[in-house]
């Protein structure tokens, strides 16, 4: 084959990239084309793609190719460049979001009608989302017996970085996106993904199931973001930390949530399993939830560094999460949205699949689940450091306090907890808290 295009999405990053290699492995020339499409709202991730894009240019750069950088509609533009280049060939890394899905069908009719091959490839989970099906169904909706099916299924071997990229000849790669806003402390990018990923393992992964739930640790590795941009390959990942099974796990729930997107691809914005929710239209709950104003600590704490930091701590979205709909009894949406515009890795499979197993609309078996965020506290932040961290004007109270400043008169910094609504989060129902 003469030239094939590699059209690339949330696969920015060239080790363990199954269509590149396959591209530089079967055809005498290989465009990487980046599409920014500005149908898409990047929010807060604008800075880390463009670092992200930046770091592959470098990448493919050093191996004699370049990233191809085009403006517009994703189909269009793949179109005419392979037009341009007179192109055989176009090939792309599966997704599952209804955006990606329809996407997907919009290259496959526009190829066949040019008699253009048109592949998908895995590599945006570590086993493909269409690859494990229950008996009797298309898609595993608890998470356990896919965890069960997940574990033994044979994984493909992960695919060599190409040695060479060659581009056709006069292409012009075009100029990469720039963010001027600052993101968080995080480095978008495969050169610090992997830098990242190989002191975590080094350092942190024998120590991962006992420390993992710890708020104010540092033990969490933090590859969410260059997972969710494919600057690091989930495949690789899981086989390095394959010595951790908890760690394997979270990698796991990802590959669940992915999973049953690609069945239920309107999970963003319908309820999978609705429930009969009453949800609350309280702008100014929402709004103080959003500020890190609501009067619980904890809450506060994990929804300022949401803020400063564009990440989060897995417990600590659960936590915060379980308190907007549990116990304000506001509407899951309204959460995702914003989890949507400031984390660094809330693509939308993982993003809306957890707000909804929260919200009890999802695949959780007991929908009725609440998470008190006081008892949270005391369990994950024992001695109030994480509070303390991210919401200054308590750092000096004592541990006895610091989760329960309203037992104390004098603080007049802090507001006081917000009054919780007396409607119920669903006809027939009461939530049930956990500690």
């Amino acid at each position: 084959m003469d030239t094939t295009i590699v059209l690339l999405n949330r696969d920015l990053r060239v080790h363990d990239h199954p269509a590149l290699a396959a591209a530089c492995a079967r055809s005498r020339r290989v465009v990487p084309l980046f599409v920014v499409d500005p149908a898409l709202t990047p929010y807060r991730r604008a800075g880390f793609l463009a670092d992200a894009l930046r770091d592959l240019r470098s990448s493919l750069r050093r191996r004699g190719g370049d990233l191809v950088v085009r403006r517009g509609d994703p189909v269009a533009e793949t179109m005419r460049l392979a037009e341009a280049v007179g192109a055989q060939a176009v090939w792309v890394s599966a997704d599952v979001t209804s955006y990606a899905q329809r996407r997907e069908r919009l290259l496959a009719d526009e190829c066949a009608r040019r008699r253009i091959d048109f592949r998908t490839f895995a590599g945006v989970t570590v086993v493909p989302p269409d690859a494990l099906r229950p008996s009797g169904g298309d898609h595993y909706r608890v998470f356990t017996p896919y965890w069960r099916a997940w574990s033994v299924e044979p994984r493909r071997p992960a695919a060599a970085p190409p040695d060479v990229v060659r581009l056709p000849d006069g292409l012009e790669p075009g100029t990469l996106p720039v963010a001027a806003a600052p993101y968080g402390p995080l480095v978008g990018g495969e050169t610090e993904g992997r830098r990242r990923m190989r002191l975590w393992l080094r350092h942190c992964l024998e120590g991962y199931a006992e420390a993992r739930e710890d708020l104010a640790g540092e033990t969490t590795s933090r590859l969410s973001p260059y997972l969710h941009l494919g600057c690091l390959s989930p495949l690789e990942l899981a086989s390095l930390g394959a010595a951790s099974e908890e760690f394997v796990q979270q990698l796991c729930w990802r590959d669940f949530h992915h999973q049953v997107t690609r069945a239920f691809p309107a999970i963003g914005h319908r309820d999978y399993r609705a429930r009969g929710d009453l949800w609350n239209d309280d702008e100014n709950a929402v709004s103080a939830w959003r500020e890190g104003r609501t009067g619980v600590p904890i809450v506060d704490a994990a929804m300022r560094q949401l803020a400063q930091e564009g990440w989060l701590h897995n417990r600590a979205r659960l936590i915060v999460a379980s308190y907007l709909t549990k116990c304000l009894h506001v509407d899951w949406r309204i959460g995702a949205r914003h989890f949507a515009e400031q984390l660094l890795d809330a693509d939308v499979a993982v993003n809306c699949g957890n707000w909804q197993w929260v919200a009890g609309t999802g695949n959780d078996t007991r929908p009725s689940r609440s998470f008190n965020p006081l008892r949270q506290a005391k369990r994950f932040d024992p001695d109030g450091e994480y509070v303390r961290r991210y919401v200054p004007e308590l750092a000096h109270l004592p541990r006895t306090l610091i989760h329960e400043p309203w037992k104390t008169r004098t603080l007049r910094a802090y507001p006081a907890p917000l009054p919780l609504p007396e409607t119920p989060p669903r006809v027939g129902a009461s939530p049930r808290r956990d500690s």
